[in-house]
């Protein structure tokens, strides 16, 4: 059944995603599992690993629970970081910010 996109719920990702905000991302999905979520990470700055994995984690629990999970706007900087540890997020990206 398709999720309408009004349904979705939204989350804006912080500035810097380090270690220090890795349990305050993992809260702020859990929080909001089990609707879509649309994913704003145009303002992130910086990003750890550690916050990479959350998300990574939050997209699989998302695909098994067959709810979107779509980064709708996305920084060069966050773009950059997920290509530079190996991350491919592409069947995460909006279409409008696939590269």
């Amino acid at each position: 059944m398709a999720t309408r996109k009004g349904a979705n719920k939204s989350l804006k990702l912080a500035e810097v995603l380090d270690l220090n905000e890795a349990s305050a991302l993992k809260s702020s999905l859990m929080d909001l599992r089990g609707s879509g979520l649309d994913i704003d990470a145009s303002q992130v700055k910086r990003v750890g690993a550690q916050c990479v994995q959350v998300l990574m984690a939050g997209a699989n629990a998302w695909d098994a629970d067959k709810k979107p999970f779509t980064f709708v706007k996305a920084s060069e900087a966050f773009l950059k970081t997920l290509q530079l540890i190996g991350v491919n997020a592409d069947h995460l990206l909006a279409g409008e910010i696939r590269q």
